[in-house]
C-alpha cells in the first residue's frame, strides 16, 4: 500500500513555476531539430498519450528514500548506460532484471535491511555528449545522442535529429514497464523460487558456489519460519521496482508533466526517479529549473569540480523545505580524486544540517581508453572507489545509502578485471556497448558482495 501523503513534507511550488518554465533558461545538451514543425507535432502526440509510471508509485518511492536517507534502508540503482531501441527485448530485460535480484539478495542477506531496487530503464535513452559533432575523415556530423535523439550510424540520415524518435522512446518505455510489471506480478521475483534469476551462462563463474550457499540459506530462513508459522510467508512472493533516468531531454519529459487527480502539484510520469546530470546541473540552467517544481524525488550527480558552497546553493533550489526523501547526490569523483574532493561536500551539508541521500557512483569517474581504442573501466578503480566512499563517509559522519551502476546482464566484456580477471585483449571478444563500459553478471554480483563486506567492516567495533 502507498504510505499516506501527510507523512511527505511539501516541496516549495514558487508561483513564477510550470513545466515549461525552464524554456527562459540555458539549457544545455539539447539537440537541434532540423524541422519545428515536426517537433511540435510530436510534443504534441506526447501530451495525449498516457504515463508510464502513476503518483502513488512516485509518492511510495520517496517514502522508501526517505528510510535510506536514515539508515533503514539502501538503495540499489542499475542498469544500462543507455538503453537502445534494439535492446527492447524480453532476453535482455529480464536478464538485467535477474542481476539487478540477485544483487540485491546478497544485499538484503548481508546487511539486514531492505533494498530500494531502481532500474536505468524504460526511458534511459538519451545521452550527453562532450561534443555537438563528431568527425571521421572530412566528414563532420552531429554527435550520437542516445535512439530518443538519432542513431549511432555515421550517416547524415541517422544522425540527424528526428522528433519521431521521442514517440517510439515512449512506447519502447511503455513495453519494458509492461514486461517486467508482469514479470513481478507474475512471482518472477518470488523468494521461494531464486533459482528463476538464474542465468545459464554463468554455472561456472567463481562467484556461483558463494551464490547458491547465500541462496540456501535464505530458502533454509524462509522454509523455517513459514513451518514455525504453520503457512506460506506470501509477502516473499513479490517487490517493489522503480525505474529511473536522466531527465536529459526536456521538450519530452514536459511532456509527460502532468497534474493528477487528488494530489497537488505537478508529476514526471514519464519515470518515477529522474535525474541531472553532472553536464547539465548549472543551479541557474534549464534542467535545475525544471527539477525544482516537480514532486518525484529527484537525483544529482555531483562531480570532482563541484564546491562545497555549489552544492548548498542547489539544496536551497531543489529541496529549499529539507523534504524527507526528495533529494539524492549521486557522487562520482573517480578513484585517484574521491578522498580529496569528497570530504569538503560531506562536511558542509552535515554541518548546514541538510536532509540528502548519498549515494556512489564508482563508474563514471573511472572511464579511460586502453590502446586498441576501448572505452573501459578497471573493477580494481570501480572497488576501490566504492570502498573509499564508505570510509570517507563514516569518517565524515554522514551515511553511503546506495550504489548507482551501469550493468548488464548478457555475457559482456567491457569493463577489465573482476572475477573472470578479464584483460584489453578480452574487450573485443564481447564488447556491446553504444556509449560507455558495463558491468557483466559476475562483476556486478562482485560489487554487491564488497558492499556488504565493506559494511560490515565499518560497522565492526573498532
Amino acid at each position: 500500500m502507498p504510505t499516506p501523503d501527510r507523512t511527505l513534507r511539501a516541496v516549495n511550488l514558487p508561483a513564477d513555476w510550470s513545466p515549461e518554465s525552464w524554456r527562459t533558461r540555458t539549457a544545455m545538451q539539447l539537440p537541434q531539430y532540423p524541422d519545428a514543425q515536426a517537433l511540435e507535432e510530436a510534443l504534441a502526440e506526447l501530451r495525449t498519450l498516457p504515463p508510464l509510471v502513476t503518483s502513488w508509485e512516485i509518492l511510495s518511492l520517496k517514502q522508501q528514500l526517505a528510510d535510506a536517507q536514515e539508515g533503514k534502508r539502501f538503495l540499489l540503482q542499475g542498469g544500462d548506460c543507455a538503453e537502445t531501441f534494439d535492446g527492447c527485448r524480453s532476453d535482455v530485460i529480464s536478464n538485467r532484471l535477474k542481476v539487478l535480484l540477485q544483487m540485491s539478495l546478497v544485499l538484503v542477506h548481508g546487511l539486514r535491511k531492505p533494498v530500494v531496487r531502481v532500474g536505468r530503464f524504460a526511458g534511459q535513452y538519451a545521452k550527453p555528449r562532450s561534443a555537438d559533432t563528431e568527425t571521421i575523415g572530412e566528414v563532420t556530423l552531429p554527435s550520437y545522442r542516445g535512439d530518443m535523439v538519432n542513431a549511432p550510424d555515421f550517416t547524415s540520415e541517422s544522425r540527424t535529429p528526428d522528433p519521431r524518435r521521442m514517440i517510439k522512446a515512449h512506447a519502447r518505455s511503455a513495453m519494458t514497464m509492461n514486461f517486467v510489471r508482469a514479470l513481478i506480478d507474475g512471482g518472477f521475483a518470488d523468494l521461494h523460487h531464486p533459482e528463476y534469476w538464474n542465468l545459464s551462462w554463468v554455472g561456472h563463474s567463481p562467484l556461483a558456489d558463494e551464490y547458491r550457499r547465500m541462496v540456501t540459506a535464505i530458502g533454509d530462513a524462509v522454509r523455517f519460519m513459514e513451518t514455525l508459522s504453520g503457512s506460506e510467508v506470501h509477502n516473499l512472493n513479490r517487490v517493489d521496482f522503480y525505474t529511473s533516468h536522466e531527465a536529459l531531454l526536456l521538450p519530452y519529459e514536459e511532456s509527460l508533466t502532468r497534474q493528477v487527480p487528488r494530489h497537488w502539484g505537478w508529476f514526471n510520469l514519464s519515470t518515477h526517479y529522474p535525474w541531472i546530470g553532472m553536464r547539465t546541473a548549472q543551479v541557474d540552467g534549464a534542467h535545475a529549473e525544471y527539477f525544482r517544481g516537480i514532486r518525484n524525488p529527484i537525483a544529482l550527480k555531483v562531480g570532482p569540480s563541484v564546491t562545497p558552497d555549489q552544492l548548498l546553493r542547489t539544496i536551497d533550489l531543489l529541496n529549499p523545505e529539507d523534504e524527507p526523501g526528495r533529494l539524492t547526490f549521486i557522487h562520482r569523483m573517480g578513484a585517484t580524486g574521491i578522498a580529496e574532493k569528497l570530504p569538503p561536500l560531506l562536511d558542509a551539508v552535515r554541518r548546514d544540517g541538510r536532509r540528502v541521500l548519498w549515494v556512489c557512483d564508482p563508474m563514471h569517474g573511472n572511464t579511460e581508453s586502453t590502446s586498441n581504442g576501448y572505452k573501459t573501466r578497471r573493477f580494481r578503480n570501480i572497488r576501490s572507489e566504492l570502498e573509499q566512499a564508505f570510509e570517507l563517509h563514516a569518517a565524515a559522519g554522514t551515511r553511503l545509502g546506495g550504489a548507482h551502476l551501469e550493468l548488464t546482464g548478457e555475457d559482456v566484456t567491457e569493463c577489465l578485471g573482476g572475477a573472470r580477471e578479464l584483460t584489453e585483449s578480452d574487450l573485443e571478444r564481447a564488447y556491446k556497448s553504444t556509449v560507455d563500459p558495463r558491468l557483466n553478471y559476475e562483476q556486478a554480483l562482485e560489487i554487491a558482495m564488497l558492499i556488504v563486506r565493506k559494511q560490515a567492516q565499518i560497522a565492526a567495533p573498532a
